[in-house]
């Protein structure tokens, strides 16, 4: 016969009883409130709150517990509304307020004959978000709210929440609540009276799900060389629903935990929080859009210069490159994915290729930065630094020792940017084999993730700017240049355009630039007249700030349609090009490339936030495919190779 054994290694405050039952004795935590908490008034404080504001909502958790829910989600409006006094301290004091909260819901006069026992409760939408940045001692214990991304997931894995301890020699069974970090275990059998040994009693013992997540600093904010991230510890109902990449408003506790090994500790301590909820973001959260701004983006739309001030604000420092800034600014504003009836969909991300001879390589790097800082979201990634599978996820073992879960999977760059753009320098350089991840999500815009056994699906909503060298870095004159892409003929076309830049000189041409590069390192210097007119050569059409909130406000609320004359003209230019040549050798042209003119279309009339595709975005995508298809070598009359452009 088991018998139950108040005595615990390193307990306090330990009641005991001669029944059988859950509450034999509590330790300090969760279960302990009905044994210490002698402050019936604010007890009785929330019970009336419950009362007044949360009646329905409590018969629904009454209804539904455990299996289909098992918290109340207090908003703190209400309770500031309610008492103000009372939610700050819920703020400041959250871990005993919240004890309080959980004794008035397990007193609270039930309509159905049922115990909330262990139900939680929970408080959402805090006034204020804390930056991760900003996180310091002081908010040590204090209820925050942060936003970000899910950077890593563990997987979801029981924990213990109270140990049945069994003496392996007489039977005597202690019940020992686990909390914080380390585990505890009896110090001695009280029956006995020996030091056991004892196993855990599964059957006997309670356990919740848990799970760890790493949040990122929001993507918007991922310009800085190292963004800021912290650890958030999820239990019970609060765990399995984000996956990594998504974008996440966390309200928890800050707490602290010290850094260094059990026998050598440091004096340095790490945060993480105790998450309350978890709740997944839509849009662009890291921008914040203001009615002023949005009266300043509906102006800027009806701007009849509109189309020749939005090339200009990208990378204003690069001289020309006007068909590489249009096509780079198409891209930001991005189509319109469609979702049909049969559960397929077709891409509205635009996927970008520049084989960039080895002298203008700076330039597109200096074009494809600009138009990273230019996006509501975007990472930007060298492929020289990372596998294929580090582009998308990557699945490991945890190292870590103290409640980690044993597999770990972190997103990489393609899953931070869902719904945003991905940067990609060097794309070769992945090699053949690494790029097969990768070419998935252009394709199919998820990416799978291995763990152990198991296989995920994430999104990977991305629209990819990639660049790459040509075969031998730059291009040989006496070879075709559409044939010196150093990548797979598979991967090649799973990207809507490819976009060759050689570095032929022009005496011309060179003078302009040198003219324009000395005028803007004259930008830089020290305030004279000269100077002044120099930095407004090259200041930005568009302010920055402003044109990057146009851009989030036009992906999120404009959804173009095409009309018929926008039809006609792209299905009249796909034909022309599908015509048979004379030698009838194989089209270069496919139905991919129709599917790309549409999304550049879609993307114009984005750029101006137009319901409507138009004949002139039509026409305006056919123009920056003609300059595509001439780079590659391609007469854009009848979709011809042309031998004299090599």
């Amino acid at each position: 016969m088991q018998r139950e054994n108040p005595a615990v290694h390193g307990a306090e405050d330990v009641i005991a009883a001669d029944i059988s039952g859950e509450y034999i004795y509590f330790i300090s935590g969760r279960n302990s409130s009905m044994a210490r908490a002698d402050d019936t008034e604010l007890i009785d404080t929330f019970e009336d709150f419950y009362r007044s504001y949360y009646r329905h909502e409590i018969a629904e958790l009454a209804k539904n517990y455990p299996d289909e829910q098992k918290s109340l989600y207090l908003d703190w409006e209400d309770l500031d509304e309610y008492d103000s006094d009372l939610a700050d301290d819920f703020r400041n004091k959250p871990k005993q307020l919240r004890e309080y909260a959980e004794e008035a819901l397990r007193l609270y006069d039930l309509p159905v004959d049922v115990s909330l026992g262990q139900a939680h409760v929970r408080v959402t939408n805090l006034p204020e978000t804390l930056d991760i940045n900003d996180i310091q001692a002081d908010h040590r214990g204090r209820l925050v709210t942060i936003q970000g991304s899910v950077k890593r997931a563990t997987a979801v894995t029981p924990k213990i929440t109270n140990a049945a301890f069994e003496c392996q020699r007489c039977g005597t069974l202690t019940r020992i609540p686990q909390q914080g970090g380390d585990f505890q275990e009896p110090h001695e059998c009280q029956g006995c009276e020996r030091q056991g040994p004892f196993r855990i009693n599964y059957d006997q013992s309670e356990f919740i799900d848990s799970q760890q997540l790493k949040i990122q600093s929001p993507i918007g904010e991922l310009n800085s060389e190292t963004p800021t991230s912290i650890e958030v510890k999820t239990e019970d109902d609060e765990t399995g629903h984000m996956a990594v990449g998504d974008r996440v408003a966390v309200t928890g506790i800050l707490q602290l935990e010290q850094m260094g090994s059990t026998r050598n500790k440091s004096s340095h301590f790490d945060t993480y929080l105790d998450a309350l909820t978890v709740e997944r973001l839509e849009g662009y959260p890291a921008i914040d859009t203001t009615t002023g701004d949005k009266k300043q983006i509906i102006t800027l739309s009806n701007d009849p210069e509109l189309y020749e001030k939005i090339p200009q604000t990208i990378a204003p420092t690069v001289h020309n490159h006007e068909t590489e800034k249009l096509l780079l600014a198409l891209q930001l504003f991005g189509g319109v994915t469609r979702h049909y009836p049969d559960n397929s969909q077709t891409r509205g991300q635009l996927h970008t290729l520049f084989v960039v001879d080895a002298g203008k390589q700076s330039t597109i790097d200096q074009l494809l930065s600009c138009a990273a800082a230019l996006s509501p979201r975007a990472v930007q990634a060298e492929a020289s630094e990372t596998s294929g599978t580090g582009l998308t996820t990557t699945a490991f073992p945890s190292s870590e020792s103290q409640g980690d879960s044993p597999w770990v999977i972190e997103a990489g760059p393609l899953i931070e940017a869902d719904r945003g753009h991905a940067m990609i320098s060097d794309f070769s350089d992945l090699g053949s084999d690494a790029t097969n991840s990768v070419e998935n999500v252009l394709r199919k815009q998820s990416a799978e993730a291995t763990k152990a056994t198991e296989r995920l699906s994430l999104p990977a909503r991305t629209s990819v700017l990639a660049h790459t060298k040509p075969e031998y870095d730059r291009f040989d004159d006496y070879q075709p240049r559409g044939e010196q892409i150093p990548l797979a003929a598979d991967t090649v076309a799973a990207f809507d355009l490819v976009v060759l830049i050689p570095d032929d000189p022009d005496s011309s041409k060179d003078r302009e630039v040198a003219k324009h590069t000395l005028a803007t390192h004259s930008a830089g210097a020290t305030a004279t007249e000269e100077v002044d007119d120099a930095h407004e050569a090259v200041q930005p059409a568009i302010d920055p700030g402003l044109f990057r909130k146009y851009v989030a406000y036009a992906r999120e609320n404009c959804h173009p349609e095409l009309t018929q004359a926008a039809k006609s003209t792209l299905q009249d230019y796909y034909a022309e090009l599908r015509e048979p040549n004379e030698e009838n050798s194989p089209h270069p042209v496919t139905e991919d490339n129709l599917k790309t003119l549409i999304r550049l279309s879609e993307a114009s009339a984005r750029m101006r936030l137009s319901d409507t595709v138009e004949e002139t975005d039509a026409d305006r995508a056919i123009e920056v495919v003609e300059t595509v298809l001439e780079t590659l070598g391609i007469a854009a009359e009848k979709g011809e190779l042309d031998a004299d452009v090599s």
